[in-house]
């Protein structure tokens, strides 16, 4: 019999890696043909149900938005993404990789964030996209009805 004491539980997927977990709710804000499909689905999958679109008027834990140069304000999109992140959720930027149509200089993440009242965390590399992770100030939190 193999348990996890063995050492031989599966790998996580990608998803599983950057945080998601079972139940949460996750809003996907950004999607277009060229997002990435897999990872998608292991987020999917990590979460056990669909991610909500842009018209959801839940309460989330995890913002994930794709972005791309020449999709307008960041800050006014990060904005957007914050408003129905319960008060410890957090956002998750994804990026073309570097050298790639739309790729988004890691600076302007780095200098969009703090304006729009998140802190970058971490920064991780996804094949043909980059994730940056943000996270609210624990300040924030009891200022939410």
């Amino acid at each position: 019999m193999v348990t996890a004491a063995d050492g031989n539980r599966p790998e996580k997927n990608r998803a599983e890696k950057l945080g998601f977990t079972p139940s949460m709710v996750v809003q996907e804000l950004g999607w277009d043909e060229d997002s990435d499909d897999d990872l998608r689905a292991d987020i999917e999958d990590a979460i056990g149900a669909d991610m909500l679109d842009e018209d959801a008027d839940d309460v989330i834990d995890v913002s994930v938005l794709w972005w791309r140069d020449g999709d307008g304000d960041l800050v006014d999109a990060l904005m957007d993404a914050i408003g129905p992140l319960a008060d410890d959720g957090f956002v998750w930027v994804f990026t073309p990789k570097t050298g790639s149509p739309g790729h988004v200089d890691p600076s302007e993440i780095a200098e969009s964030a703090p304006t729009a009242g998140l802190t970058p965390t971490s920064t991780v590399s996804l094949g043909d996209w980059s994730g940056s992770r943000l996270v609210q100030p624990k300040a924030r939190a009891g200022k939410r009805p």
